[in-house]
């Protein structure tokens, strides 16, 4: 009995070498072949060494065509005179919000939008990019801005009827999304919705309680009354319905993206100026204004959506000029040679806008940071690069032999106003 246990035990042993036999006689058997073949005629420390080099020079190849990449889309933006941006944040899906954006295609929209998805959230825009289009939409998000509304006078006294049911209709529609998805909402209004006919307003400058005084049928009016129901109808909803709700009063605000024929001052100014033409101001030139640089706009709007202020908040820069002194300031920043010129001023232009900001700071801890004299010089820049693409052979220095057939166009609101007057007349005499 003992010696058939120890001859169970040495067969069990043998069994269990089995498998390492065969793993060196075939370890041997591959290096074996590979000598013969001259594949190992390095030591393994020099082979670890080549492997070392090839990760190495695979590296560096990445990393040359990252930079490489990086820097043709730094210079095709600086073209286009759009920001380059660094890769977006990462989010987890906990802190990743799902946003949408109405007018997002728009000037304050597109900046909005950049940095919103550099954040890292996830930005759906809607734009009907002035065409009118109805097409249903089914969304379900966490945050609404609500944007969408021609801004500029030439723009929205285009088509005043448009204009209104954007603000009206289009301001149902998003506050019915917000109820139905429980979303916050925040909604663009305008300094002027505190401004008084004919001239200044009574509160300088604007508190956000000021309730102001606007013609409900002049020129404006489509924009401004329509801003004011807007408005109402926020507070409403969140009386009501209780949606989630904020509301931002813009004042003048200028940047990157804006369009040059779009009929504003700092618009105008620019693009007068870089083709040597001279600068068109409105009135005696006596009437002051606030601007803004479209980044402080962009960073006041997220700070008062994810903050808990819920009344209406002032978003603009307190430094207040006259409109002459802006248009000197042109001058000096873009070295042009053009004149100063005055035209008659416009029907309900208010004289003085000026936002107090308290509320911002104490409620948001939001302060403009860009100066303007900063912020026209990034503007004048963009608007150079935009010059180019109509008259590429033209210097953006105010030079006056630039081509009239490339040039942009611009229009005061005041002119813009008279052509629509004169359209409406011949539709009544025909």
């Amino acid at each position: 009995m003992v010696r058939k246990s120890r001859r169970m035990q040495y067969k069990m042993d043998i069994r269990l070498l089995l498998p390492c036999i065969l793993v060196v006689v075939a370890f041997w058997s591959s290096n074996t072949l590979m000598e013969s073949a001259g594949l190992r005629t390095k030591s393994d420390l020099q082979i670890s060494d080549l492997i070392n080099e090839a990760v190495e020079r695979e590296v560096n190849r990445r990393l040359a065509e990252k930079l490489y990449q990086m820097k043709e889309a730094t210079n095709s933006n600086l073209k286009s005179e759009s920001v380059f941006h660094f890769p977006v944040t990462t989010l987890s899906p906990l802190k990743r919000l799902r946003i949408l954006v109405t007018g997002g295609a728009g000037f304050v929209g597109s900046n909005l939008v950049d940095r919103l998805m550099e954040q890292g959230h996830e930005v759906t825009v809607l734009d009907n990019m002035f065409t009118g289009s109805k097409n249903p939409i089914h969304l379900e998000v966490d945050r609404i801005f609500h944007l969408a509304c021609p801004a500029s006078p030439p723009h929205y006294m285009y088509n005043p009827i448009k204009t209104i049911k954007t603000s009206v209709m289009g301001t149902i529609n998003m506050l019915g999304l917000a109820k139905r998805v429980r979303a916050r909402i925040l909604f663009t209004s305008t300094s002027e919705v505190m401004c008084k006919v004919y001239g200044d307003p009574t509160e300088h400058p604007q508190k956000e309680t000021y309730w102001g005084h606007v013609n409900p049928i002049g020129p404006r009016a489509c924009y401004d009354e329509g801003k004011r129901v807007g408005e109402t109808m926020m507070y409403a909803y969140r009386d009501q319905a209780g949606v989630d709700v904020r509301v931002a009063r813009i004042f003048n605000t200028f940047g990157p993206r804006m369009n040059p024929s779009d009929g504003r001052v700092v618009s105008n100014f620019i693009v007068q100026a870089l083709q040597g033409r001279d600068l068109t101001v409105y009135g005696d030139g006596k009437a002051t204004r606030s601007f803004q640089f479209v980044d402080d706009l962009v960073a006041g709007l997220m700070a008062l959506m994810e903050g808990s202020y819920d009344r209406p908040v002032n978003i603009g820069n307190p430094d207040e000029y006259t409109i002459r002194q802006f248009a000197e300031l042109i001058q000096k920043l873009t070295k042009t040679n053009s004149s100063i010129v005055h035209k008659p001023s416009t029907q309900d232009d208010p004289q003085q806008r000026r936002p107090d900001i308290t509320v911002a700071s104490r409620e948001l801890g939001w302060q403009p940071k860009t100066s303007v004299k900063e912020g026209l010089r990034r503007t004048i820049h963009y608007f150079s690069h935009e010059l180019e693409k109509v008259m590429p052979n033209a210097a953006t220095t105010g030079s006056n032999d630039c081509s009239k057939s490339g040039e942009i166009k611009t229009v005061g609101p005041g002119e813009y106003a008279a052509v629509t007057k004169k359209r409406q007349d011949d539709r009544r005499i025909v």
